[in-house]
């Protein structure tokens, strides 16, 4: 289990499609990809359960080679849940599933 605090960003993927994500430390991503041991998804993405303030949800985390680390999607329900934008700070709690 790894626990941060980062800043929401924006990755406009598409013209019509926004994506808000949260990067993992580059440590703590070092730190996963050993205990995933190559276990891989589609994307090189890993299965993880997430909880930001009182929410919980289950996702895929997915490296960013620009970044070096992880890159976590932030779903808007989660944001609105939580009143958080892009340029807000969140403590993120990421643990592995289904390796």
């Amino acid at each position: 289990m790894v626990v941060f605090d980062g800043e929401l960003w924006i990755w406009d993927a598409r013209r019509a499609d926004t994506w808000t994500f949260v990067s993992l430390p580059t440590e703590a991503s070092e730190e996963i990809r050993d205990l995933a041991g190559g276990a891989r998804r589609g994307f090189g993405s890993l299965r993880v359960r997430v909880t930001v303030g009182v929410s919980t949800w289950k996702t895929s985390i997915f490296p960013d080679s620009s970044r070096g680390s992880y890159v976590l999607p932030i779903k808007r329900a989660v944001r609105t849940a939580e009143a958080l934008d892009a340029g807000d700070i969140a403590t993120v709690t990421v643990e592995l599933i289904d390796f």
